[in-house]
């Protein structure tokens, strides 16, 4: 005999975190530390350096602000945090639902250009369950969102699904895809190691603008003709892939919750990422919130 055992409470981190780093664009020294949240909060973050205007924004899809080079969130008052989707993605895969989240300055640090540091320090100190149902969006009915040639297809199913495929000229890149269902576990192995990459010639430039200070090979996967120039090669035959699908479930997250339906990203990036929840938000017909003990992602079967 089977029972259906309906779970899934909101969730924060057990004990607060402490991480430090480098901002990749500013170059600064950047100090992270992620607190329990009550019930309720959503995902916040908050400014410590800013003491003179509302130094709260919330990670929401409605306070993106830029997507040029990042995810970047900000408030009325002009207060702002980029480079966030790494951490997103880490907190959407561990089924963080709740968590203050303090800087001392305007960018979460790159770490090694992947979610798993993020991973790992959550990992050390645990997860607390909250006495609180969470909620999800449930995709009733196809959303698409098309620029040029790029695209995200939000599509009907059962589970918490990304599907995303890139084409690059770079032969190093070329036409890659990857998917997965998911988890904890899927991401922490499939993708969460997965680092950030960008091409010398780009790099260059953005230096001569004042931006990307904190690149080096410790926190990206550099190209540069057709080589990869990181000493230790890649980390995935296929990493470009499992990045862009890392910085899809990091962006994505800023729904406000989890999505239960399959992503479909062509060529996406941050802009269309952002665009997807756009067009899902302006389309209340075509998804609906639930209780994830409703639906079958957030059910297990137990042997009794």
């Amino acid at each position: 005999m089977r029972k259906l055992e309906p779970t899934l409470s909101q969730n924060t981190v057990a004990d607060h975190i402490v991480i430090q780093g480098t901002g990749l664009h500013s170059g600064a020294d950047a100090t992270l530390r992620i607190h329990p949240a009550k019930a309720d909060n959503g995902i916040i973050f908050i400014r410590s350096d800013v003491s003179d205007r509302n130094n709260l924004v919330p990670a929401l899809w409605d306070h993106v602000v830029d997507t040029k080079l990042c995810t970047v969130i900000g408030n009325k008052d002009g207060v702002s945090i980029g480079t966030i989707e790494h951490l997103m993605a880490a907190l959407n895969a561990m089924n963080i639902t709740n968590a203050m989240i303090e800087l001392d300055g305007p960018e979460v640090p790159i770490m090694d250009g992947s979610s798993l540091p993020f991973i790992t320090a959550i990992k050390k100190v645990g997860i607390s369950a909250q006495n609180a149902p969470q909620k999800a969006i449930k995709i009733l009915e196809d959303i698409t969102y098309e620029e040029d040639d790029k695209f995200v297809t939000l599509t009907p199913s059962e589970f918490a699904e990304f599907a995303i495929t890139i084409d690059f000229e770079h032969k190093s890149i070329g036409k890659q895809s990857f998917a997965m269902r998911l988890d904890a576990d899927n991401f922490t192995k499939d993708i969460s190691d997965a680092r950030t990459f960008g091409f010398m010639h780009e790099f260059n430039h953005l230096r001569s603008l004042g931006l990307c200070l904190g690149g080096t090979l410790d926190n990206a996967v550099a190209l540069d003709g057709d080589k990869v120039l990181n000493p230790e090669g890649l980390r995935h035959d296929d990493e470009f892939a499992r990045h862009k699908l890392l910085d899809a479930v990091g962006d994505i997250y800023l729904a406000g919750h989890r999505i239960i339906g399959t992503y479909k990203g062509y060529k996406s990036g941050h802009a269309v990422n952002n665009n997807a929840l756009r067009a899902l938000f302006a389309n209340p017909d075509k998804w609906e919130l639930v209780d994830m003990q409703n639906t079958a992602f957030a059910i297990k079967e137990v042997a009794v």
